[in-house]
């Protein structure tokens, strides 16, 4: 009787209860911005030669086989995963760090994560990050650590991430490096002064660092990218930082949803117990994947090799066309472009890149200080690049001038 009672009022409510047809209700966030890029798209679409999009982070190339062959090893998986992670894929998470020159956080400071953007969204609010809080995010960058602090109830404060001495007081705080947009690289000297103050504040640092294996310049071509839990930013601590790294780049691996999170087993283990609760479990197929790819490093090598001769034919083609390109541009996926010269802002480079076919994302989409810059990935085939690459040369620089 109690349940049709309960039946009986739900109806009512349906019917004439106030509030019904609010939701779903409006989260304050901003417009999903790739959407506003729709005009250059067809503009670049009725290139007769098709259009070369430049535009995007997506991964292009073959998943390796060996990691396919993993997929299908573990295929027969018919119980839940545990949301920790198998003892397999921890220990080729912690073997991955002490290669990258992390320090040993043990066992229960990694953890498996469906792909890095989830994290990146949902680490502040897994953390008690609220209403009232500041959350630091850098003021040129990847949308979605603005969308974090957002959906947390928190408030996004853009701030530059090589000045500490100028950040707020705040809850936590998002590194990126090696930057997206931009491909700038925080030095060690840099990140141990992000250390220092967030530990001064008991904040939390959260340090995006997934693009680390695509170094492009010296120092970082020979030393590597360091990660804020370098032994020597760090000092051999982990309190109050959580790394976040994603395998879609180095192992073309953004359809499995394969990351991690690495760092202080306190706020490990507070995001594993929400996890629990929401049910937030990387399938066990993956986790296997996963294992084998972090235990690899020659196939890293090979795409970084890919990669880097796609940007080669892109950083002589920019220069061709009499564009710049950001010389602090030394790492990741991405050449941050401008035209010092014309002084076009981003949305017109935009349009004259469309008009040659090509689609690349204007600086609006990463922050307010750099408007004349646009971003260009070296994520479409070799073929599409050396298309796009073509074109540039043909155009040259009148394509771009005032």
């Amino acid at each position: 009787m109690a349940h049709v009672d309960r039946l009986t009022h739900c109806s009512q409510l349906t019917d004439d209860a106030p509030g019904v047809g609010e939701f779903p209700r409006p989260l304050a966030l901003p417009k999903f911005p790739w959407d506003s890029l729709a005009p250059a798209r067809e503009r670049a679409l009725s290139h007769e030669d098709g259009i070369c999009d430049l535009s995007v982070g997506t991964p292009v190339d073959p998943t390796p086989e060996f990691i396919q062959r993993a997929l299908t090893e573990a295929a027969d998986s018919p119980g839940y995963p545990t949301v920790i992670g198998t003892e397999e894929v921890r220990r080729a998470i912690l073997s991955w760090g002490q290669r990258r020159g992390m320090i040993d956080v043990g066992m229960s400071g990694v953890l498996p994560t469906i792909g890095s953007k989830e994290a990146v969204a949902w680490l502040p609010l897994m953390l008690g990050v609220g209403s009232g809080d500041i959350v630091l995010v850098p003021e040129v960058a990847y949308p979605t650590y603005d969308i974090g602090a957002r959906l947390a109830g928190a408030t996004p404060v853009p701030v530059d991430p090589t000045q500490p001495e100028t950040w707020p007081d705040a809850a936590c705080v998002y590194l990126n490096s090696p930057g997206n947009p931009h491909g700038h690289v925080l030095s060690v000297e840099q990140l141990r002064a992000g250390v220092a103050w967030a530990r001064q504040r008991q904040a939390v640092i959260i340090s995006d660092e997934c693009y680390a294996a695509l170094a492009w310049e010296e120092p970082w071509m020979s030393e590597g990218v360091p990660s804020i839990l370098d032994e020597r930013v760090c000092d051999g601590d982990s309190s109050g930082l959580i790394v976040l790294y994603s395998l879609s780049k180095q192992s073309n691996l953004a359809g499995y949803r394969a990351a991690l999170a690495y760092g202080d087993p306190r706020l490990i283990a507070a995001i594993v117990e929400v996890r629990k609760h929401s049910g937030m479990m990387v399938p066990a197929p993956v986790q296997h994947a996963m294992a084998c790819a972090l235990l690899d490093d020659d196939h890293v090598r090979e795409q970084r090799d890919i990669y880097g001769h796609r940007r080669q034919l892109l950083m002589s083609a920019i220069a061709a066309a009499g564009l710049e390109v950001d010389p602090q541009s030394q790492a990741g996926l991405y050449l941050w472009v401008g035209a010092p010269h014309s002084g076009l802002d981003a949305w017109e480079l935009v349009d004259r890149f469309a008009k040659l076919g090509i689609l690349v994302a204007p600086a609006d989409f990463y922050g307010t200080r750099e408007r004349g810059r646009v971003r260009v990935a070296l994520t479409a085939t070799t073929q599409r690049i050396e298309a796009a690459a073509d074109r540039l040369m043909k155009a040259g620089p009148e394509a771009f001038a005032r």
